[in-house]
Parts: structure tokens; sequence; C-alpha cells
């Protein structure tokens, strides 16, 4: 076991070195998005995360492992903590749309531990209209989703965990539209994960490297009419990464993380069209695929097609990676200065953004903030402050003490 760890933690170093040239690779402006239900799943919940360009799989662990990486809650160092965090969404457009994340977790034995957390979206008040443009109510339409884990070290180095997750997904409020009367998605989803990290030395520098791998949201389609034959994959990803630390000397601290990310979920084949432009159906009257493959595929048969059904080939392929580079400063374990970079291939989304951030540890209570500035079109998440704020229990039973 052992010795397939370290050449593990050899893989992950070399990838980590070499990052930077992978979104070098070919290229073209064909727009073929992903896209999958649900997907507040994936806004990253807590500011030191959004900090560091989302990438949070193998940084140290926190409160917030969670969303990143549950298996590190394993190695916490604190018996018990709690956490608050707020972001606003598409700020300079309304202010009452804004995703709330509340996390939390407790060490059984120094072997394991478990953790929960809610998280909700609000998309704040809309007026709903029928088919003729009379008023019918105002409604809030609103996303949640419970989770809960367990986490426990498979070593002295190396864990493990599985979480489990409801998801509720209430967007038209019960309305009848196009003649269907809707209802709230529901969905169950499960996580699976591990982490590793060790001591090593580097240029007399004392640190540690360590790795994860995280696939979350492993669950049943979701539907938003009742008896919908068709029904939406969830955002099912892959994340996975390294990180390495260094101790300058006894009172600052630098760290380096990098995360790949991808959806587990079949590309959107491209369809046959007529020479005016108009669909292709077969004789069962299913439109025909003239690149790619058939996206009506089992939960299990999406992850697997996932890695081989771009149209466009393997150039495709990679174009679906997501990257995100993070570097974090720490001074005397209470001040911290953050920074990041997230990188999306413009054909499947084009999301390209720097992030800052700092956080503060002042006895029991600590506070996170962070800031996205994006590189090209405009995100949602653009000229928004958002805060985590958190709490350690066994530091306020020393202090009391």
């Amino acid at each position: 076991m052992q010795a397939f760890l370290k050449k593990i933690s050899v893989l992950f170093a070399v990838m980590f070195l070499f990052s930077a040239p992978i979104k070098l690779m070919a290229q073209d402006n064909n727009l073929n998005t992903v896209t999958t239900a649900v997907p507040f799943l994936m806004i990253s919940p807590d500011s030191r995360g959004g900090a560091l360009g989302d990438a949070g799989v193998a940084t140290s662990p926190d409160v917030n492992s969670l969303h990143w990486n549950p298996a590190k809650y394993a190695f916490a160092e604190s018996e018990m903590a709690f956490s608050l965090s707020y972001s606003p969404w598409l700020r300079d457009l309304v202010d009452d749309i804004g995703m709330a994340y509340v996390t939390g977790y407790k060490r059984i034995d120094d072997q394991q531990a478990i953790a929960a957390s809610l998280r909700y979206f609000s998309l704040g008040n809309i007026q709903f209209t029928n088919q003729e443009g009379t008023n019918i109510g105002e409604y809030s339409p609103n996303e949640f989703s419970l989770s809960a884990t367990y986490s426990r070290k498979l070593g002295d180095r190396f864990s493990g965990a599985v979480s489990a997750r409801f998801i509720n997904s209430n967007l038209t409020q019960g309305q009848t539209v196009g003649g269907q009367e809707t209802t709230a998605g529901t969905s169950f989803a499960t996580d699976v994960a591990v982490y590793y990290q060790n001591d090593v030395r580097l240029n007399r520098l004392d640190g540690e490297f360590a790795w994860g791998i995280n696939i979350s949201n492993i669950g049943a389609k979701i539907a938003y009419t009742r008896g919908a034959e068709e029904k939406d994959f969830l955002p099912t990803n892959l994340r996975f990464g390294p990180r390495l630390t260094l101790e300058l000397d006894d009172y600052n601290e630098m760290s380096f993380m990098f995360d790949v990310n991808k959806l587990l979920v079949p590309s959107p084949p491209i369809y046959k069209t007529d020479s005016v432009g108009m669909p292709v159906y077969d004789e069962q009257g299913d439109p025909v695929i003239e690149e790619g493959m058939d996206p009506d595929v089992s939960v299990v048969g999406g992850m697997i097609q996932s890695f081989h059904d771009a149209p466009g080939g393997f150039s495709e392929e990679m174009r679906e990676y997501n990257f995100s580079v993070g570097m974090e400063y720490w001074y005397d374990q209470q001040f911290a200065l953050r920074g990041g970079f997230f990188y999306e291939d413009a054909s499947k989304g084009n999301r390209q953004y720097f992030t800052l951030g700092a956080g503060l540890r002042y006895n029991v209570f600590g506070l996170d903030f962070s800031y996205l500035i994006p590189t090209d079109q405009r995100n949602p998440l653009s000229n928004t402050l958002r805060f985590s704020l958190s709490f350690d229990f066994e530091a306020f039973e020393r202090q009391n003490r």
C-alpha cells in the first residue's frame, strides 16, 4: 500500500509541474457546453475555496471540507467546528438572489469524523404570468441540499469518506407550464472521496505534500414534471489534484494547490439536419446523431461514456476539463492572504477568472473573504464580496478553561 501511495504522489507532483501547458492544447470555437440540472451544487460555497480559484480537493482540512473533499475531516486538528457562508448572486442586476451554506463537523476519535451541511439557493421573488400575460402570483423559487458524511483514516497518512445527499429543486412552485403540471425535482446522491498527506522536506524547508480525489453527486436523474420520461443528469463531478505546503520559518507558511474538474455526464452530440437546417428523425421518431454518442443512458453509463463521447474526439474531451490554481499564505496561523485562477475552455462555457481573498483567525472565531475578477465575460459573482464565518468549539473550551 505504501509503495502504491508513493507512486500516486509522484504522479500528482508531475501533473502539478506540467499543468500549465495543458490548456494550450488544440482548441476551436465550436460551442458545445455540457449542462446538467441543479448546477447550484457546483458553486463554491465558502470564501476560502472561492479565493483559491475554486481549488480545494487537497487543501488543508477545515470545516468546509464536505464540498471539496470530505475525506479530509479525518485529519482535522480541532475536535468540532461550525461555519456559515453567504454568496450573493447576480448582485449587479438584483439584490435578492444568493446562496447560504451552513456546515459543521465532529471528530469521533483520532481515526474518524462525521459532518453535515445545508446548502440553500434562493432565486428571489419572481412574478409568474400565464400564456396571456396575466399575473398569477409572486413566488420565491429555491433549491437546497442536505448532506452528511463519514470520514475515516485508512492509515497514518491516508483517509476515505462517503457522503449522502438529498436534493430539492423547486423552480416553478407547482405551476402548470405548457399544459403540464410541474413539481419540485428531488433526488438522492452520494460522494466518494480519498485524501493523502505526508511530511516532506524541500530545499531545507519543512512542509507537507497532499493529494485528493472526490467524485461527487453520483445520483438518480431529476425531473420537474409528473411522470416525465426525459430526466436530467445531476452534476456528477470528478475533482482531483495536489497541494504543497512549505514552512518558510516559525511564523510564515505558503501553500500551492492545483485542482482538475470534469463533469461525468454525457457530452451533447451533434444531430443531423437536412438542407434547410431541420432535424432529421429515424423510424422511431428519434433525432439522428451525426457525431458523438446517444446521451440517453443510465447514470453509471453516462459516467463511463463521458470520457470518450465528445463529438470532436480526443481534443474536445480534453477541453471538458477545468483547472484551478491557488496560492495561500499564512502568518502565524492568524492572518491569511489568498489568490487563484480558474480556467474553462471557451467552447465549454468560457468561465475564466482571477480570485482574491483574506482570512483572519482570532481565538475561537475565523472570518474569510473572497472576491472574483472575470478576465473575459461577466460572471454572476462579479463585483461581489463573499464571506464565511467559522467557530471552533475546541478553542472555545480551551479559552473557558
